[in-house]
């Protein structure tokens, strides 16, 4: 899996640092050309002759250390990763990630890398509680970059909480498990709706939602990142928009549907996270309703349930909606999961703080026909993204093995 493949170890300054040479060695060991870079504090802690002899490369310590004049040694280092792995990661080392500092060689080969990064954070328990590290760390969720969280016990400073460096063999399996799914979804079709529909109720009024797309963007992005074709249909949306997908633009529930159904045969895999709405105008004005009555009436009517449509034509698509509710959120989610022939229904309590719309992160549920498979703390959308790809793939394999085996 790792054959092949080049991985910059960055290592920073703290006293799990000596953790860095087991994982250095089980990445060789597992095939990967590894080439370290060392922060000045980092060599406090472990010896840089020890990083070189097990990566049988040359550690990289300062920015102005050629070792090849043909080359611009942080552009080529940083050119040649396949993966950036920052184990330990610090506060200080998280901090010039997120604010885009590059006063050393590590923090410059970082700023200059387009690879994907993975980071493995260290410290004090009070250092990885503040807000200006959760601020940092967030900002660079928001990046793309991945996480292997710290784990809890006694630290070298005497405190017990959460700060302790993952074990290697942990962040060597994030990382293998990173090149993996890569491959997870090559050949298969995905859809992925976003956003929330609009209906007009003439040419400058229209009936919405408050949904981003954020949610939808970053599933289809986790999609994309696990080799699949993706197609994004978006409604109206506030997200940033991202490369590596096909994006179709829609703006009523009725477009959003005659697109999906579009698609939906040759899909292997469609995810419903935008937020359509229920009921639309009967009647659309052709022009500007004046302002002539102390009211106006406005007379609705049911759009076609999206999802509904989709698991009553489902043949082999893998089926997942979304349920955005603000109370007993099993029940209706199951309800919506029996109703709506899905396989998956991914609910959340949108009263909630950081679980609604419009906010970068997200609290969920999944269920499934056995009741609920996974509930979720409030992670960033990225997060829950790239949690749910895992989860649909496992159950597809899983589907794909049983009927195999009849």
């Amino acid at each position: 899996m790792l054959q092949g493949k080049t991985i910059v170890l960055g290592i920073s300054g703290g006293i799990a640092a000596y953790k860095a040479a087991t994982i250095c060695s089980r990445l060789v060991q597992a095939g990967a050309q590894v080439r370290v870079v060392m922060t000045a504090s980092a060599t406090k802690f472990i010896s840089p002759l020890t990083l070189q002899t097990l990566s049988r490369h040359p550690v990289y310590l300062d920015t102005f250390d050629e070792f090849d004049p043909s080359v611009v040694a942080h552009i080529d280092l940083a050119d040649s990763a396949d993966l950036m792995l920052i184990a330990p990661a610090t506060a200080n080392i998280l901090g010039k990630m997120a604010n885009g500092l590059a006063d050393d060689m590590l923090s410059t080969t970082l700023l200059a890398a387009t690879a994907p990064v993975i980071v493995a954070p260290a410290m004090n328990v009070h250092m990885y509680a503040h807000p200006a590290v959760e601020r940092n760390m967030a900002v660079l969720a928001e990046r793309g970059v991945r996480f292997v969280e710290p784990g809890t016990g006694l630290l070298a400073c005497g405190y017990v909480g959460k700060g302790r460096l993952s074990e290697p063999e942990e962040i060597v399996l994030a990382v293998q498990q990173w090149f993996a799914s890569k491959t997870e979804l090559e050949g298969k079709s995905v859809v992925v709706t976003a956003g929330g529909t609009v209906e007009r109720l003439d040419p400058v009024r229209f009936l919405t939602n408050d949904s981003s797309g954020k949610m939808g963007f970053a599933i289809a992005e986790a999609a994309a990142n696990r080799g699949a074709n993706v197609t994004l249909i978006a409604a109206r949306t506030t997200a940033p928009q991202v490369e590596g997908f096909n994006v179709v633009h829609v703006e009523s529930a009725e477009q959003m549907l005659e697109a999906v159904l579009e698609r939906y045969d040759s899909a292997d895999i469609v995810i419903k996270a935008a937020a359509v709405a229920d009921y639309r105008p009967v009647v659309q004005a052709s022009s500007k309703i004046k302002k002539n009555e102390e009211r106006l009436t406005i007379e609705l009517e049911r759009t076609t349930d999206i999802l509904k449509t989709l698991g009553e034509r489902k043949s082999h698509q893998f089926l997942v909606g979304f349920a955005a509710e603000t109370e007993q959120v099993e029940r209706y989610a199951m309800d919506k999961l029996v109703r709506k022939n899905a396989d998956l229904i991914v609910a959340n309590d949108v009263s909630k703080d950081g679980a609604g719309f419009n906010v970068d992160t997200n609290v969920v549920q999944v269920f499934g026909a056995e009741g609920l498979v996974e509930s979720l703390p409030m992670l960033h959308k990225r997060e829950v993204a790239d949690r749910l790809m895992s989860r649909i793939v496992q159950r597809m394999q899983a589907r794909a093995a049983g009927e195999a085996a009849k």
